[in-house]
């Protein structure tokens, strides 16, 4: 038996504004838009190089909008990742340094980290 992370539900305010932050700020791509009726709308979004993918919903689920934190995404360039993402206006903290690896900080514009 295989169980595969594929799909993170982040809760989100106004899914069109998260919307495009994702895509214009962290470059993710749209895998789906589902609009089901003027409460309800789905959009599957994919980071650039990954399997597992984010869903921004309305409608759906029963989460504060920001409650999400801990999400982890893996870059082979810690610094470039950095500056690309200071570039497109993220407010990203400076690289920090633990003992099990380099990473910076952001959240959306929801607050989710």
């Amino acid at each position: 038996m295989e169980f595969r992370l594929e799909m993170v539900t982040v809760p989100v305010a106004d899914v069109k504004r998260a919307v495009e932050f994702y895509v214009e700020r962290l470059g993710f791509r749209v895998e789906r838009d589902v609009h089901v009726d003027e409460s309800h709308r789905f959009v599957e979004l994919i980071p650039p190089g990954s399997s597992c993918s984010i869903a921004l919903t309305s409608g759906y689920i029963d989460a504060r909008p920001g409650a999400m934190q801990g999400i982890q995404l893996n870059v082979d360039d810690v610094d470039a990742a950095r500056a690309l993402l200071f570039e497109r206006g993220v407010a990203v903290s400076e690289v920090q340094e633990y003992p099990w690896g380099r990473f910076c900080f952001f959240s959306d514009i929801d607050g989710n980290g």
